[in-house]
This record gives C-alpha cells, structure tokens and sequence, in this order.
C-alpha cells in the first residue's frame, strides 16, 4: 500500500472549501495590531496572542533591526556548539531574575520548549499526570519521552488525585498543567495541585505561556497570580506573545537547568533563536518590567469586553484573562460564523475538535492591552448582528 494513500483521501479540507467557510491562512498585509489589513481588508484583530501589543512598538522593532545589523540574520547552529550568543546569555539571566529562579534556557520555538523539557526529564520509571486541556506540545512531549502519561479532567482536582493514587512510591512523578488554558481562558487550580504535588511527592511543572505578561505581579505569571513562586519547579514561557518575539525558556533551579541543558535533544538538535528574535524577546522583558502597570491595563481591557458582550446577551466564560472565548457549539455553524465575522470585518479564531470536545466548538477572541474602548464597542456590534441570524 502507498504511504500517500492518507494524504490523496484527505478531502476534510476541500469540503470545507467548498462550502466557502475555510477559516485558516488568511494573509497578512500589515503589521500584527489591534487592527490589520487582511487580505485587502480592514479588520479588528480579536484573534492574536499579542497580548500587551508590543509587536509595533518603536524600541522594541529597533531592538530587532539592531541586532540584525551586529550580528547578522541567524546563528547556523545548535546552542551547544556555535549558537550562543551573548545575547542568549543576557536574555537568560534577566528572565531568571525576572522570575525570582535560580537560573533559565531559552529554546528556539515555544512548541520545542515543551518537547525539550518533558522529553529530558521523564524517564522509564516516571510518570507525567496532565490537565486533559493542556497544549498539544505537553502532549507531544509526553510522547517523546520515556516516561507513562496520565490524565485527569479539566481542572478537577479530585481527578487528578485519583490518578496520583494509581502511581507507584518508587516513581518519579510531574505534574504538568497550563497556567492560562489557551482556549477557555481560565486558570489552573494552582493551589490545589500544589497541595496534592506535596502529599504524593510530586514535581509541579506550570507552561505560562498565556499568563506571562498577563497575571501576577508585574505579568509574572500563574504562580505569582497565586504568591506559590516558591512551590513551582519548572515554569515554561513563549515569547511568541506577550514578549513579541519567536522562543521559548524553562525556569528552575540551576541543577534542573543544566540537566536539560545537556540531555534534551530538541534543545541540543536545534538551532538557536536568531540574533533579532533573541534581541526582540530581550527588549520586549525589559519594557515589560519598565511598565508593570501593562498587565492592567490588558485586564481592564478584557474585562470591558466581557461587560459589552455580556450587555448585548452574548454568553462567555467568566475569567479575568483576555483570553475570551464565545460558544458556537456546532462545527459548521462556528465556521459560517466566523467567515461572516471575517467578511464584516472582525478577525476571531475558530476552535474545533480536537482542540475541544465534539459539540463545543467556539469563537476564541483574545485582546490586547492596546485595544481602545471604541474599537471593542465596534467588534461587539458586529459580533451581536452576526451571532443574531443564529439565535446565539
């Protein structure tokens, strides 16, 4: 049989062609703002992870096309041999500092992050205990190691003791769970999976990918959020949002950092970040830090939002993060509405099986701390008359 036979009968994408609601490659014409021009376009972008809008900052974009001019457009090689610059070095140490760590390693994409620190640390005789919503890159990280997967239910903490109890003394356990579930916007029940990680002897490791920049003091993240930065062993971050760049970084004790360091295949195969993203990513920490009032700012931002929606009878999900995502339950009709969205003007992502459960589809909407009033009173309006022909 040909190995191609799967990608001759894959027709899924073609039938959602067909039908005019494909919802996926929409090409950019401008910078990634608050509002982009969209294949020709106008458009409200309610559906970036650009989340403190740093990605048209002046200083930051300058950062950027400096370190081009030094360094050059890319390292041509892995961060153990000839990739590291000092830059890596400066961008290390402040995210450490930043996050009250020991030590920290950047890695080149968000994705090899996860894939980079799972696939190291778990071996034969330890097991990975994961909210059922973590991010596919935990899942696939799971994967790559040597170590037994368990799952428990979405935040449900007497789940997650169940299946600690199944797991042997002699073994090594992690416990891995997004801060801020990048679909539903809520937050992990930090507390309660700190408590049991110490009852069962557990490790906690939390992927902050979606809370840097957005919860705890100054964007610190989930354990900040909590004051639990002392009971976390493992933060992982991206750059790709809140920090404006491409990468991503694990934080931890100096021991943890080496072992990675030097036993992490992902980390050790891969070429590291260029001069510009690593430069960005700097930059964009360091205004972080200068503007600890920006992670307000997006709260406020995002929870006007839900006040509009919410006065216009439009059903969300109560959290305080800008993540904000709107039930449309049925697949088509969540494309159909997506692309009349699009085609009136507003920019929101479609999240489909398996990124949810068959029947609970959405509209994920995500804000920026650069929103302004009126541009949400105009997106609300729009998102109203589009969800009315629908009776959502």
């Amino acid at each position: 049989m040909d190995i191609f036979n799967k990608c001759y009968n894959y027709t899924k994408a073609d039938e959602v062609r067909e039908l005019g609601i494909y919802p996926y490659f929409h090409s950019l014409q401008s910078k990634q703002d608050t509002v982009v021009i969209m294949e020709g376009k106008r458009r409200i972008m309610l559906g970036s992870n650009n989340y403190l809008g740093l990605t048209t900052h002046p200083d930051i974009m300058k950062a950027g096309i400096e370190a081009v001019e030094r360094y050059g457009t890319g390292c041509s090689g892995s961060r153990f041999l000839n990739g590291t610059l000092q830059l890596h070095l400066e961008l290390e140490k402040e995210l450490a500092d930043f996050l009250h760590q020991q030590s920290a390693l950047v890695f080149s994409t968000g994705f090899q992050t996860n894939l980079g620190i799972i696939s190291a640390i778990a071996g034969h005789n330890d097991y990975l205990v994961c909210d059922k919503e973590n991010h596919a890159s935990i899942y696939d990280g799971c994967r790559l190691s040597q170590g037994t997967l368990l799952r428990y239910r979405h935040n449900d903490m007497s789940d997650l003791e169940r299946q600690l109890k199944k797991i042997p003394e002699t073994a090594g356990i992690l416990i891995i769970v997004d801060g801020v579930f990048s679909m539903g916007g809520d937050i992990a029940d930090l507390p309660a999976i700190v408590d049991l990680a110490k009852k069962y002897g557990a490790r906690v490791m939390v992927d902050d990918s979606h809370a840097l920049g957005v919860i705890g003091e100054g964007g610190r993240g989930t354990a900040s959020y909590f004051n639990l930065e002392k009971e976390v062993d493992i933060y992982m971050g991206t750059f790709s949002k809140s920090l404006a760049s491409l990468g991503g970084f694990m934080a931890a004790d100096e021991k943890i950092i080496d072992y990675v360091r030097h036993n992490s295949r992902p980390f050790i195969f891969s070429a590291s970040m260029t001069p510009s993203g690593c430069a960005v990513a700097l930059a964009a920490l360091r205004h972080l830090r200068a503007h600890p009032e920006l992670p307000k700012q997006l709260t406020d931002i995002a929870s006007y939002f839900r006040k509009r929606l919410k006065e216009e009878g439009i059903k969300t999900r109560d959290s305080l993060t800008p993540i904000i995502p709107i039930y449309t339950y049925e697949m088509i009709t969540t494309l159909t509405i997506a692309k009349e969205l699009y085609d009136e003007g507003v920019y929101v992502n479609c999240s489909l099986p398996p990124a949810t459960a068959p029947n609970e589809c959405l509209l994920r909407t995500s804000l920026m701390a650069t929103h302004t009033k009126e541009l949400i009173d105009e997106a609300v309006m729009i998102i109203k008359k589009v969800l009315g022909r629908y009776n959502l």
